[in-house]
């Protein structure tokens, strides 16, 4: 039987509360930079500012259509028209209007070929947009459906391929745990906007692939990288060791994102009646503990890795904000989840890190990344100030009750 603590007595003081409140409305305010008054938003650079030839980027446009609908969906005024802006944009200017489905950016990119982590993050903001019943949302997600149906969809693999050409003629022979664990994420959105339970099938297929027949075997560490028949890869960019999306070896804040993903599928699976499989729970404490085991590093200079390689020693040792957020997720969901003292100990240790380290004090806003010493100089992962999605998501974890997404657990929230 599914137990969700919802009486916590530290995440959840009312000191607390208004510190993550307040740090909501912060990264909201200051995201609103990345608007692009021709359509979509862009990255913002160091100095939080949007450079004057900066191109509307795809995945950007979806995750701040999805914050800022999780923003209007928590009553918050001002930002309604922000996720007009960029709902508009998915459905016209980002769109491939000749083949469907969706580029990564404005034409000046040149990059055509169609990603399945790109199109997880627009499905993710039209089931956000429909349950804020913004206009066009649901044709949005409509279509959104529609191509994963015919192009992304294994039913054979019971996982996502990985990207196609323009025209979906060439399937890319290589298959990714990232793209299908942000399609995880928005399969759960759809299951909750549709209440339709074939979405969260899908997610636990996915997560049974890639997490019970793979990660638990391998002591929890989450293989990245596979070929077209699922066979690992281990050396799979040994070249490129801190490539941005798909880096060599394992990576700690992705074995977090998995860990609270597990329990936001184990939610969905109670919400429709479903049996949930036994090692949902038992995998996300494994994999949280991994990933604080191994990338986590003491001392004077405090932070969770981005990669290690196949001995469980660091291999880039740089830091990024997105893996912080994600571990304060897993931290906070296991917390609502067990009720242990320890995800509450954790959850408290990357908050401290990330509010003395990764927040500008100048103007609130996130650096995207860090050297080992802490240092925001000299970024070569992802240079600039971080996009919303992220950030704002663990500022809602401990504030929210634990659900299949956030959109429903705003919505439980309020009843």
């Amino acid at each position: 039987m599914l137990v969700c603590k919802n009486e916590l007595v530290v995440i959840r003081s009312p000191q607390q509360q208004q510190w993550f409140q307040a740090q909501s409305l912060t990264l909201l305010a200051l995201a609103r930079q990345s608007l692009i008054k021709a359509g979509g938003f862009g990255a913002l650079n160091d100095r939080n500012q949007l450079d004057p030839d900066a191109p509307a980027d795809t995945i950007l446009t979806a995750r701040h259509t999805h914050s800022f609908g999780l923003a209007t969906l928590l009553g918050i005024p001002g930002y309604e028209a922000c996720a007009r802006h960029g709902l508009q944009a998915l459905r016209t200017l980002l769109r491939d209007e000749t083949f469907g489905g969706w580029v990564l950016a404005t034409p000046a990119n040149g990059d055509f070929s169609k990603h399945a982590y790109c199109h997880a993050f627009v499905a993710l903001a039209a089931s956000t947009a429909c349950i804020c019943r913004f206009p066009g949302a649901e044709s949005l997600l409509s279509n959104a459906i529609d191509v994963f149906d015919a192009h992304f969809w294994s039913e054979t693999e019971g996982a996502m391929k990985e990207s196609l050409s323009r025209d979906w003629k060439q399937d890319a022979p290589y298959r990714g745990a990232n793209a299908n664990m942000h399609s995880v994420e928005a399969f759960l959105a759809i299951a909750d906007t549709l209440n339709d339970p074939v979405w969260t099938d899908r997610a636990l297929r996915i997560c049974t692939r890639i997490i019970r027949d793979y990660a638990t075997h391998h002591d929890f560490q989450v293989a990245e990288h596979f070929d077209c028949h699922w066979v690992m890869q281990p050396e799979f960019n040994a070249d490129k060791p801190a490539d941005v999306l798909h880096p060599y070896g394992t990576t700690p804040g992705h074995a977090a994102e998995w860990s609270h993903l597990l329990l936001k599928l184990e939610a969905s699976l109670v919400k429709f009646g479903k049996i949930t499989p036994d090692w949902l729970l038992p995998a996300s404490r494994n994999l949280f503990a991994s990933a604080m085991q191994h990338g986590w590093v003491e001392g004077d200079h405090p932070g969770l890795v981005y990669t290690l390689d196949w001995q469980k020693s660091t291999k880039v040792g740089r830091r990024l904000h997105w893996a912080l957020a994600e571990g304060v997720n897993a931290a906070a969901s296991l917390w609502l989840r067990t009720g242990e003292d320890l995800y509450c100990t954790w959850h408290r240790r990357l908050w401290d890190t990330i509010a003395t380290y990764f927040i500008d004090p100048e103007d609130g806003s996130w650096w995207n990344e860090l050297d080992e010493a802490n240092s925001p100089q000299n970024a070569c992962i992802t240079p600039g100030k971080s996009d919303l999605y992220h950030a704002f998501q663990a500022t809602l974890a401990p504030t929210l009750p634990l659900s299949s997404s956030f959109a429903r657990a705003i919505q439980d929230s309020r009843q």
